[in-house]
């Protein structure tokens, strides 16, 4: 394929109501990395999850770019790209860690993470993800949700004793059923898209999706072009529902180099991947 230009930007806000902020993310478009992890456990317990999550995956996907041996103990999955298996692990290891700093500080006692994950190569983008955090595709003019939330009320509409209504305003709407920091391992959902120039990810936590709706964020991604203009308009959208919760967005566009030389550079990151590796 022909070489890509990644551009990408994330922004992070407490919200209205809460005074700390337990979510955290990376962007990191040298790694092809991008992460977002909602941490819980009230007071500095979410945030220390929230945190390990998102230093121990990439730690280990910066330690594994060409380390096939490095996923043991844990098995490989031989349908799945390299990319994924990583990223798999990284998670698996932040699980670990999560539970380890559980173990030697029991005021830590409760604490865990949601985390969704992409990671990208020349031609796929590796996602994986443990929770309600979520990623969302726009492509040609539409968006697809990506993640099914691993959540009490997500299990209910699936089904079909609640409805997608009833569920926003459920008083277990926040309930998760899978999280980093709930045994001492965990299964993320995986999978693996090939992507296209144009393409637009979005990655974030459940504190934007209760405020604003996915009809409401498939026009704002269709509307603002500027991915750091995107977030902050994401976020500022969650802020004036009553941001309830923290807020984290990451967005990932998928960029055709011709276009991009026309357009006037913008503030966020960006890096090249190329049909042969990336760069």
């Amino acid at each position: 394929m022909a070489a890509a230009v990644i551009k990408a930007y994330g922004l992070t806000d407490v919200g209205r109501k809460r005074k700390h902020n337990e979510d955290a993310f990376a962007s990191d478009v040298n790694e092809g990395l991008f992460i977002v992890a909602d941490g819980m456990g009230g007071h500095a317990a979410g945030e220390v999850a929230s945190k390990i999550t998102v230093e121990t995956i990439g730690e280990f996907i910066a330690a594994t770019r060409q380390k096939e041996e490095a996923t043991w103990p844990f098995k490989y999955n031989h349908e799945l790209d390299f990319n994924s298996n990583r990223l798999a692990v990284a998670i698996e290891k932040a699980n670990e860690r999560v539970m380890a700093a559980v173990a030697a500080q029991p005021w830590l006692k409760g604490m865990g993470t949601t985390v969704v994950a992409g990671l990208l190569n020349e031609k796929l983008l590796s996602l994986a993800h443990v929770g309600d955090s979520r990623a969302y595709l726009f492509r040609d003019g539409q968006l697809s949700r990506l993640t099914d939330d691993h959540s009490w009320v997500h299990e209910q509409v699936t089904a079909g004793i609640l409805t997608e209504e009833e569920a926003k305003t459920h008083p277990l709407k926040n309930v998760v059923t899978r999280a980093l920091g709930g045994g001492p391992s965990v299964s993320p959902d995986l999978q693996e898209l090939v992507f296209s120039p144009g393409d637009r990810y979005l990655f974030c936590s459940d504190g934007l999706t209760t405020m604003v709706g996915d009809e409401e964020i498939l026009d704002t991604a269709a509307s603002v072009k500027d991915t750091q203009a995107l977030c902050q308009k994401l976020v500022d959208m969650a802020n004036e529902k009553g941001g309830v919760d923290n807020i984290t967005v990451v967005v990932v566009d998928i960029v055709d180099p011709a276009a991009s030389r026309e357009e006037p550079a913008e503030d966020a990151a960006e890096t090249v991947v190329a049909g042969a590796g990336k760069t």
